[in-house]
């Protein structure tokens, strides 16, 4: 028996993928990294390059993953228990550090209850797993991730028992939650904290306001849930993400540790019952090996950067140069979306200069994302710049030096 068949098959849908502009490019690997020098921050080498390289399209906001206490946190706890757990959490896979972690993460964005799953991702399928029913109804953002809108579809909700809310918008919001149907039981309101390729925010305060109201018109009542994965670690006054920015709590939490933090994997913080209704019942926890004692004691470590006066200064730093990145790009007469956070769209509103500017760019050494159609709608083509705490002002002024260049008239 061969795959010849299948393979030429794939091979077709693979071609329509790059007709579509929906393929992905090569990937690229990186070789090595060269730790700040000078005024410089962080760089890295690729195969089959000898330029050294800043990333501006790494979502380690805080860039902990080098940090010395995260590594020899992973490194002690290695020492201890290896480099695998050995099995899944209900047949002794479960470790000090992963109850350590769920611990640790629970208290720091206010729940009472954590648990880890190996990413964001996986979260967010375990939990619709594990509060779905047949009566229960799921109203999301239209922008919301690709993995909130997959972990709808693994828990089988029906198109009926689905509303979409336009962006951002609560009257729509509203308009959804009074077309849901009398025999429903429960409804789920879920949204990104911070959306990835824009760089806004939930206004969770409104959501909440808009929600409450309903919370008795459903025998199981309205749940508020947010994928705050872009949002925790790097944004609000201490790192407490979207809520904390808000300055209002949804009732569940999911988040990453593998953007602000700088490790690996991802939680649900909620309430002591949900969180154990998600130990029974979610297929992404229930049938997979958790994460490796290193990636948890990092992970702890990471926390406690984050609260602590050195997570205070990162963030601080982060926000300054996020402010002279926008306010560059501003100086130039360039469109952006305002906020803080230090995801920052270039809207370039063209797909042919933006593959443009990404190229330039990468051939002067800054790695960043280009974003044109159809992932986005033709006029929307832009780039995303991600800022992290390791980047200096010198960086930053180099990439908007070269961004100057580019639009300068008759260079491109």
């Amino acid at each position: 028996m061969t795959t010849d068949k299948l393979d030429k098959s794939l091979q077709t849908e693979l071609a329509a993928l790059a007709a579509e502009g929906r393929a992905k490019a090569p990937e690229r690997i990186i070789t090595e990294f060269i730790p700040p020098r000078n005024d410089s921050g962080p760089r890295y080498r690729l195969e089959g390059s000898s330029k050294e390289y800043i990333r501006l399209n790494s979502n380690a906001y805080l860039s902990l993953s080098v940090h010395p206490a995260l590594v020899q946190a992973a490194d002690k706890a290695t020492r201890q228990f290896g480099v695998g757990p050995g099995a899944v959490r209900f047949i002794d896979g479960t470790f000090c550090f992963h109850a350590e972690l769920e611990n640790r993460i629970a208290e720091f964005v206010g729940k009472p209850c954590a648990k880890i799953f190996n990413s964001a991702y996986t979260a967010n399928c375990g939990l619709a797993l594990s509060i779905s029913n047949a009566k229960t109804y799921w109203i999301g953002d239209q922008l919301n991730h690709n993995s909130i809108i997959r972990a709808m579809r693994i828990s089988n909700v029906p198109s009926g028992n689905k509303g979409i809310f336009k962006h951002n918008d609560m009257a729509d919001l509203k308009r959804c939650l009074d077309e849901v149907g009398p025999d429903m039981e429960r409804v789920v309101v879920i949204f990104d904290g911070i959306f990835s390729m824009r760089g806004d925010f939930a206004p969770i305060d409104q959501i909440l306001n808009v929600c409450k109201p309903y919370e008795d018109k459903f025998k199981d009542g309205v749940i508020t849930v947010v994928d705050d994965s872009h949002g925790i670690g790097a944004y609000g006054a201490t790192g407490r993400g979207t809520s904390e920015y808000t300055g209002a709590r949804p009732d569940v939490i999911v988040g990453t540790f593998g953007k602000a933090f700088g490790v690996n994997g991802g939680f649900i913080a909620a309430s002591d019952t949900m969180i154990e209704a998600v130990r029974q019942k979610a297929d992404t926890y229930i049938y997979t090996n958790p994460l490796s004692v290193a990636d948890c004691a990092a992970a702890v470590a990471a926390i406690d950067i984050c609260d602590s006066d050195q997570g205070l200064d990162l963030l601080d730093h982060l926000g300054t140069i996020t402010t002279a990145f926008r306010n560059g790009l501003k100086n130039m007469g360039l469109e952006s979306i305002d906020g803080p956070h230090p995801i920052v769209p270039l809207m370039v509103r063209d797909t042919g200069r933006t593959h443009d500017l990404v190229n330039f760019l990468y051939e002067n050494g800054v790695l960043v994302v280009g974003l044109t159609f159809p992932v986005v709608p033709k006029g929307d083509e832009t780039i995303r710049f991600q800022i992290n705490a390791c980047h200096t002002h010198a960086d930053i002024d180099y990439v908007l030096g070269l961004i100057k260049s580019f639009y300068e008239p008759g260079k491109h």
